[in-house]
């Protein structure tokens, strides 16, 4: 999986907050399930690699260790959801629900 996201992984990431990076994320996840209820799997894989980037550049940000789990865990039931056979029941209107509160947040703090 090559880096689709340049200008962030060479460091402008860690420049957001937790709120702005997961409202990225959110972003990603959206195109997603957009896609794939649009029947556009290739859109929808591209989607869904990109926010694993994004969760990736959040898990490597150091300043987000005492929220390391939960982040990671959210990786981890998104590639489940995803891509694995959705074994923690998660749904499209919880993954949606979950970031919209981050969207909220991020805006509320600009």
């Amino acid at each position: 999986m090559s880096i689709q996201h340049k200008e962030l992984a060479a460091g402008r990431w860690k420049t957001l907050s937790l709120a702005e990076q997961m409202a990225n994320i959110g972003s990603e996840v959206e195109r997603a399930l957009n896609w794939r209820v649009k029947k556009n799997e290739d859109y929808s894989k591209k989607a869904f690699e990109r926010a694993l980037e994004l969760m990736d550049l959040t898990l490597d940000d150091s300043k987000h260790k005492g929220r390391f789990r939960e982040i990671a865990r959210a990786r981890e039931a998104w590639v489940d959801f995803y891509a694995n056979g959705n074994e923690y029941k998660t749904t499209e209107a919880s993954w949606r629900k979950y970031f919209l509160e981050f969207t909220f947040a991020a805006r509320r703090n600009k």
